[in-house]
């Protein structure tokens, strides 16, 4: 059963739509492609998909040893390569927001945004690089 539905809608823009509660996104190509950059481009989503994600599972890990999240950020900066077009690089920026973290849970944590779902779906080629600041 399929969980998105998307529909071209000219210009190089993409909704999908999440059949399971009916959220939206658009996509745009990005300026330099040919697109108009006025939404998210295919690639940014992977990139913002990364970053949630490793998010995601430093909560799960966070709610279950009691340390709190909440305010946390991420910076994230894709770098494209020119032949083939791909996504070469990731750079996450995560700024955790609890500064009381043990280097035991610190360890945990990091350890948990790199074992992401996202981060080992990732073609090896691309190279992720994470930065945690505390």
């Amino acid at each position: 059963m399929a969980t998105i539905s998307s529909i071209y809608q000219g210009q190089l823009r993409i909704q999908s739509t999440h059949l399971g509660s009916g959220n939206q996104i658009i996509t745009d190509a990005p300026l330099d492609n040919h697109g108009r950059g006025e939404a998210f481009s295919p690639t940014d989503l992977v990139c913002a998909a990364l970053g949630s994600c490793m998010m995601t599972i430093m909560g799960i890990l966070a709610d279950r040893e009691g340390i709190d999240l909440i305010g946390t950020k991420i910076d994230i900066t894709k770098t494209m390569s020119v032949a083939p077009r791909k996504i070469a690089q990731i750079d996450v920026m995560m700024h955790i927001s609890n500064k009381n973290l043990t280097d035991d849970q610190k360890l945990k944590l990091e350890r948990a945004a790199h074992t992401c779902p996202v981060a080992l779906s990732l073609h090896p080629d691309v190279i992720q690089k994470m930065e945690f600041i505390y």
